[in-house]
């Protein structure tokens, strides 16, 4: 594996729960009514957009083709996503660390968060359904030492309704892309569009 992201450091592994061990509530999201609803499939577009981002993210950073972890929700779209991004990285000469899956509802989500920050990755490719997604990273951000910066979506995300079900400070620097290849990044006032374009081919050679 190639250097990594100087800007972005490297922290020591969290404990198995720091946000409990100082007393802080449990960052599990409980307002009443609330379901997850299924995404909807990827497109080439999307998925060629996400690499051409993550690919140019890295190389910025210096740390090539990357290692990645993968994780996304257990719904037949979320799966089919993650397999075409592994399939995709990997023919590109990519890394991929691990793949973990999560359920909408879990009592902690705090064994998928352990599993996609065991190992140090230099970046994480998610997909899934918002609520999902913002039990996870609320998780991550609470309990382990993942870096949202560093960490790259599909449309499934919903950028918007991630940001107001998550909060603001659980995914300021978070990058998703839309079906129609346009990239989008949370930030504590809002999200903003990223210039483009940002699709490559999802298929080299």
């Amino acid at each position: 594996m190639n250097g990594r992201d100087p800007g972005a450091g490297r922290r020591v592994a969290a404990p198995p729960d720091r946000g409990a061990a100082r007393g802080r509530p449990s960052p599990r999201l409980r307002p009443p009514g609330l379901s997850g609803a299924v995404p909807g499939p990827h497109t080439e577009a999307e998925l060629g957009a996400l690499i051409g981002l993550l690919t140019r993210s890295l190389s910025r950073a210096g740390a090539g083709t990357g290692a990645i972890a993968v994780g996304h929700g257990r719904d037949a779209p979320s799966r089919a996503a993650a397999d075409a991004f592994v399939t995709a990285w990997q023919a590109r000469g990519g890394d991929v660390l691990t793949r973990t899956d999560w359920p909408e509802e879990a009592a902690s989500w705090l064994r998928p968060a352990g599993r996609l920050t065991a190992q140090s990755p230099d970046a994480w490719v998610l997909a899934g359904a918002p609520l999902g997604i913002a039990q996870l990273v609320r998780r991550l951000a609470h309990s382990t030492a993942w870096d949202p910066a560093r960490t790259f979506g599909f449309a499934s995300l919903d950028l918007p309704g991630l940001l107001e079900l998550a909060g603001a400070d659980a995914v300021d620097g978070l990058r998703c892309v839309r079906g129609d290849g346009t990239a989008w990044i949370a930030r504590r006032d809002g999200i903003i569009a990223l210039p483009g374009p940002h699709t490559t081919s999802p298929h080299p050679g």
